[in-house]
């Protein structure tokens, strides 16, 4: 089965293997993004950048199979594909350890880059891919040409690659912001917000950097979003987690689709999170659930439009 695209959703930032002991899995949150818009229904494409190596082709075949753009996916002579250790002993709460100096980290802002942000409906981009100066110069660049896209800063606080300046640059620079509630006790001390409660917390911040939409992600116990002035504290969904690795991904492309649809806050909110708790119920940060997703966005289609 396949989906017709309505929207252009670019990921933008890292793109990697996640390596499970002797296994290993594609990943990188934009890239996750950007294959969970595709399944919902959007053109998803991959901005970001691998090494001339056999894991770039092996990643890029990937995307490809899973109905992705590469085009835009730059390769690197001197610098490896990206790859990230990761302890899945708890799979409700992984551990990562992220390799360093790799093809992601000189990701370059070109003119094709700039015309892709000129077209993209949506575009999304987290703090990691920042943590080295070359590609957060391109990143920012980039989201600055986005123009009317919808700009989500997936915050993805990773280790210690994020500083006080790349969080305020990029809330100043996204129109939409996506927050666990750990990352909301970060951004809180470090950026002096002084507002632990979610709701006076996704306020100021809205009123300090003219965000339109605030969304933190609490897991089990849901999500609350926040939109000029309006609330939706939504519960969660009772789960089996089989494993967590890609479920706050897949929640911010939904994210992103009820968004450009034009749905209702409590409908959106709503519907990120039976799409995170489906994709946390299988294997895998991107399972194959097109003909599952196509079912959810029937079935809120319908409440939308009540």
């Amino acid at each position: 089965m396949t989906v017709a695209a309505n929207h252009t959703v670019v990921g933008l930032g890292e793109i990697l293997w996640d390596c499970f002991g002797t296994e290993r899995r594609p990943g990188g949150a934009p890239a996750n993004v950007a294959a969970h818009a595709a399944q919902l229904g959007a053109r998803g494409i991959v901005c970001s950048r691998v090494g001339n190596d056999a894991l770039g082709e092996e990643i890029c075949a990937y995307l490809m199979s899973r109905g992705l753009s590469v085009d835009y996916v730059q390769r690197d002579d001197d610098h490896a594909t990206g790859t990230v250790t990761v302890d899945a002993t708890r799979p409700d709460d992984p551990k990562y350890v992220i390799h360093e100096d790799v093809a992601w980290d000189h990701i370059e802002f070109t003119p094709r880059i700039e015309q892709l942000m000129q077209s993209a409906d949506a575009v999304c981009f987290g703090t990691l891919a920042q943590r080295s100066p070359t590609s957060a110069a391109a990143i920012q660049r980039a989201v600055a040409a986005a123009g009317d896209a919808l700009v989500v800063f997936d915050v993805n606080l990773r280790q210690n690659w994020y500083t006080r300046d790349t969080l305020a640059q990029s809330l100043r620079a996204c129109s939409a912001l996506k927050i666990n509630a750990h990352e909301l006790t970060v951004i809180d001390a470090l950026l002096q917000i002084n507002a632990p409660e979610p709701g006076v917390f996704a306020a100021r911040l809205a009123e300090r950097y003219g965000i339109e939409l605030i969304c933190v992600t609490r897991g089990s116990q849901g999500c609350l979003l926040w939109s000029a002035g309006e609330i939706a504290d939504t519960p969660g969904r009772p789960v089996h987690v089989v494993d967590a690795v890609g479920a706050g991904d897949a929640f911010c492309g939904a994210l992103i689709t009820a968004r450009l649809k034009g749905w209702p806050l409590a409908e959106t909110a709503r519907f990120a999170n039976e799409v995170g708790a489906l994709v946390a119920s299988r294997a895998g940060a991107v399972p194959d659930l097109i003909e599952p997703y196509a079912a959810l966005v029937r079935q809120f289609e319908g409440k939308a439009d009540v």
